[in-house]
């Protein structure tokens, strides 16, 4: 990764989740069913497209990445994003009650469409779900002025959604109705 540091590792992280999430293809890659490539072909993936990097390198991406995007599997040889893939992966995460209340946070433009049509997956899998409403409102930050939605999960499982939780906290449900959202701010 060179010297730049943590401008690397930011650098790193988005090309991995590029890859591991939406475009294994781009560097000759495919996931299997469960979104899981073997870290050796991985490397020599990234290396032949222009992003040579050791095993050690990608380690303190792994470890350092504040959102915990990306995970190894209990051998350690194959690798996986936890969770927004917009390509098909079974993820394999089984079905959990979720709190209560759980976070949303969305640019406040978006605001209308969401309260209009409910929050609904895009590109993604699922709809990505915060625990907390700090970490909402930093997602929802991302592109622009942010809102947080407060969600009635418990409500919306009552009504048979199934919930999942990713490896690194993230709360994932098909989709949120207008009905179960209220703004806390925007």
């Amino acid at each position: 990764m060179g010297r730049g540091g943590g401008d690397d590792v930011v650098r790193v992280s988005k090309r991995l989740s590029s890859v591991l999430r939406h475009r294994p293809d781009s560097v000759g890659l495919v996931l299997d069913d469960a979104g899981w490539v073997d870290v050796d072909a991985l490397l020599a993936a990234l290396a032949a497209h222009g992003l040579p990097l050791t095993r050690a390198e990608l380690d303190r991406v792994v470890a350092g990445n504040d959102k915990r995007r990306f995970a190894y599997d209990g051998s350690g040889r194959r690798i996986r994003a936890s969770q927004g893939h917009s390509v098909p992966v079974a993820l394999g995460y089984a079905a959990e009650q979720p709190p209560d209340v759980l976070f949303h946070g969305t640019p406040r433009r978006a605001l209308p469409a969401v309260l209009a049509e409910g929050l609904r997956p895009g590109r993604r899998h699922a709809v990505h779900l915060s625990a907390d409403e700090p970490t909402a409102r930093a997602v929802g930050a991302r592109r622009g002025p942010a809102a947080v939605l407060r969600v009635d999960a418990a409500g919306l499982a009552a009504t048979g959604a199934v919930f999942t939780r990713s490896a690194n906290g993230v709360w994932l449900v098909d989709a949120v109705p207008p009905a179960f959202l209220a703004v806390l701010d925007g």
